[in-house]
């Protein structure tokens, strides 16, 4: 299957094939057609699956196909996101996506003044990105409208619960025209986001894109157990003996993300943090600094963390275990995107068993073991936790060996 064969036009074809991209993904494969006929769509999928292309392309093909643009431009399409970050991200990717059509895009977020988004939104937008603050406080002072928007979209859902921004969304929703095609995207799917997705569909189908496969099938896992007072010493072995180009590190908190960088630094290893607490400019230049290889190991919250888009990520590290089992995955989807290979590897303490034990029960598999020179006090759960483990493939172990089925072994140098 090709994106000729999904019915894209040419000039969005064209800018695909500048981008590297013919064949769909199983999302972009199941979600174009669906969108294409004009129907709402409900997804579930994580980071790394294609999900920003798979309900922009169509979009775009809606606008590029309809009325030539009027002078005065006025925002047809609503993507709502809860991070910068990846408010920025998708709008690139429009703008790549819509390259050779005269569709203009724009993005707004809060964290910065509001002038230079302003002026953009007085030329006139078809295309509107935005978080949910700054888009209402410009709607209140009379910048924005969206009485002439057709297609809406909800993406990374179940984040915006977390965030607190339920509310936005429901004032936002009150703003809309009944009449428009929605789609709703989340990685996780709980009662409440089930909930909240009925207030926004009309007859919609249905695309669930299922964790395992981004996951089990790409991803190069291990798990190490280690005390938390010897994480930061684990984590400084690894990538000093490692030619890691590019690694991820996940820190539960602002405060701990602030911490393993500082650790870092004192063992002679470049990184930066990113979360909540740093403004956009900080952000956005840590972002830029990874993305072009200047700066080398990325600490960041999860809610910080979406937007990120690195091609050939080679590490994500779980500093923290996360008390959400599809959290994990989510993370690893940083790693193994498209068609890609990755690896992960996972710190887990004696209080994070539990979660653990959720994670594997949701990826359906046991995490390899790797047993290391930090972990002495804990070397007895690893064994414990290790008997039933058959991975499917090898991840990164330096100095380490894993315990497990046999013919995983590997010895320590």
């Amino acid at each position: 299957m090709t994106f000729k064969e999904l019915g894209i036009i040419e000039p969005i074809l064209k800018a695909l094939a500048e981008k590297g991209y013919t064949q769909p993904t199983p999302i972009q494969a199941q979600a174009i057609p669906v969108l294409l006929a004009g129907k709402d769509l409900l997804g579930s999928a994580q980071t790394g699956t294609g999900k920003t292309a798979a309900f922009t392309i169509p979009i775009l093909q809606h606008l590029a196909e309809g009325a030539p643009p009027k002078k005065q431009r006025k925002i047809q399409v609503l993507i709502i996101t809860p991070t910068r970050e990846l408010a920025i991200q998708i709008d690139d990717n429009v703008k790549a996506y819509a390259k050779y059509t005269d569709i203009r895009s724009a993005v707004i977020f809060g964290g910065v003044k509001q002038a230079s988004q302003v002026r953009t939104l007085k030329n006139g937008v078809d295309v509107l990105t935005a978080t949910p603050g700054r888009l209402l406080d410009l709607i209140n002072q009379g910048f924005v409208s969206l009485k002439n928007v057709n297609h809406f979209v909800l993406d990374e859902a179940d984040q915006m619960l977390d965030m607190g921004f339920v509310h936005d969304i429901k004032k936002l929703l009150k703003k809309l025209p009944q009449e428009r095609q929605s789609l709703f995207f989340s990685a996780t799917m709980p009662k409440s986001i089930i909930d909240l997705s009925k207030q926004i569909l009309g007859n919609f189908e249905r695309v669930n894109i299922a964790p395992q496969q981004t996951t089990a099938e790409r991803v190069d896992q291990a798990i190490y157990f280690v005390p938390k007072k010897n994480k930061t010493k684990l984590l400084v072995h690894l990538l000093k003996t490692e030619p890691f180009e590019t690694v991820l590190v996940f820190s539960r908190t602002k405060h701990g993300a602030n911490k393993i960088v500082k650790k870092l630094s004192q063992a002679g290893i470049q990184s930066a943090a990113i979360h909540g607490n740093k403004s956009q400019n900080q952000r956005q230049k840590v972002l830029n600094g990874f993305k072009d290889g200047k700066i080398n190991v990325l600490v960041a919250t999860d809610i910080a963390a979406r937007g990120i888009d690195v091609s050939q990520l080679s590490l994500v590290v779980q500093f923290d275990l996360p008390n959400i089992a599809e959290t994990y995955v989510h993370r690893i989807g940083r790693t193994g995107r498209a068609k890609a290979s990755g690896s992960a590897i996972a710190f887990c303490d004696q209080d994070e068993r539990s979660y653990l034990k959720s994670i594997e029960k949701l990826i359906e598999q046991r995490l390899p073991v790797v047993e290391h020179e930090f972990n002495e006090e804990e070397a007895s759960v690893a064994q414990e936790s290790s008997k039933p483990s058959k991975p499917k493939s090898r991840s990164y172990q330096p100095n380490t060996r894993r315990t497990g089925n046999s013919r995983n072994k590997k010895k320590s140098n």
